[in-house]
Parts: structure tokens; sequence; C-alpha cells
């Protein structure tokens, strides 16, 4: 029996509903992330410029955009378990340029800026309360890591009721097998994994409408 029978016969991987109010998350497009230089950082070039163009046209259409990233204090360095065990995000540090969105991204004043202190955007944030009042029903995650800080993002999207599109090529991750691996997964349990042609195209038909 193949993977994909054994999810289908699961009841896994049906279509995610999608709304009429969208809103595009950006997940931890910050320097430590997408400047080489930093250990903790891959070339996400591809996947920043992709993301932008859902951005730039969500922002033109009085869509929200929201910006998360993670900016730890000293104390929170030295005392959260997470950095125990991922010890190396312990550099980002509030007031450096690794907590700072790229400029590749073209995050503005009228866009919102989550600061977290663990992988999902949505714990211990008013991410959920931001997008409840904007009346939003589907979130459009995109960003980094897939494996890490995308797919917390995700589930706890769900969890807390939006329905959730993922666009592929808006997501970066430090090695291609936990991407490919985390994006199948998502895309069976939690989210439509898709790409930003996709959204863009129905980000447009919205706008239109």
């Amino acid at each position: 029996m193949t993977q994909e029978t054994v999810y289908k016969d699961a009841g896994f991987g049906a279509s995610v509903p999608r709304g009429t109010k969208p809103a595009i998350l950006v997940v931890d497009f910050s320097y430590g992330f997408s400047d080489t230089q930093y250990p903790t950082a891959a070339d996400m070039t591809a996947e920043i410029a992709a993301t932008r163009r859902l951005t730039d046209f969500a922002r033109d259409a009085g869509m929200p955009v929201i910006y998360t990233t993670i900016a730890y204090t000293p104390l929170e360095a030295e005392s959260l378990p997470w950095l125990k065990k991922a010890t190396g995000m312990a550099a980002l540090k509030i007031g450096t340029r690794l907590v700072e969105i790229d400029e590749r991204c073209g995050m503005t004043d009228a866009d919102a800026l989550i600061v977290k202190h663990g992988a999902s955007a949505f714990f211990g944030t008013n991410l959920a309360a931001i997008l409840t009042g904007a009346g939003v029903d589907t979130l459009v995650v995109t960003g980094a890591t897939t494996s890490g800080c995308v797919r917390a993002s995700v589930v706890d999207a769900v969890q807390s009721g939006f329905n959730t599109l993922v666009p592929a090529d808006c997501c970066a991750d430090r090695a291609k097998a936990p991407h490919d691996a985390n994006l199948y997964d998502m895309g069976q349990k939690y989210a439509d994994v898709t790409d930003s042609a996709d959204v863009l195209a129905w980000l447009q038909g919205i706008a239109e409408s």
C-alpha cells in the first residue's frame, strides 16, 4: 500500500475552504534567518521575492499583512527551555540586526509586526485577536523555517479557527528534506499547500469581486 493510499484511506488531504477575507502572515523573514553571514540563516532570496509579490498586492487591496520576528531579552535567552535545545536561537536578541525584518520583504508602517518568543506566531501573542478583529477567515502562511516556525504557526492557525493556505515557494528552510517532509505533512493534515501564483490569482479574484 502506497503512502498516498494510506493517507487517503485515513481521510487526510481534503481541500481547505477559501473565504473572502484573507490575510498574509510572513513568519520570521528577519536577517537572523535570511542573511547567511549568520549561522542561523540560509539563502531565502527566492522565497522572499515570491512572498513580496503576495504582500505587495494584498496591502494595496486593503488585506492585512502581518510580519513576525523572534526577539529575546537577555533573561529570556538564558532561561527559556527551547533555547537550551535550539541554542543558536539565543543570538536573536532584542535590539540587534538579526531580529529586524529583511528590507527585501518591503514591510511598511501599515503592516503589523508581532514579536514572538517561541515557534508559533500565535503562542503568547495577540495574532488571533488581530485576525479576528479584522474579520479574517483565511490565512496565508509564508516565511521561515518551513519545518519550525511556519509549521508551528500553521498548526496553531487551524486550531485557532482559520482556514490556512501555504504557498510552498514562499517558505524557506535550512535543508530540503525537512522542508519537503513538513510541507507534505501540513498538506495532509492542516492546510492546502499550493504556490504563490495560485494564491495571487485567488487574491486578485477577491479584489475584483
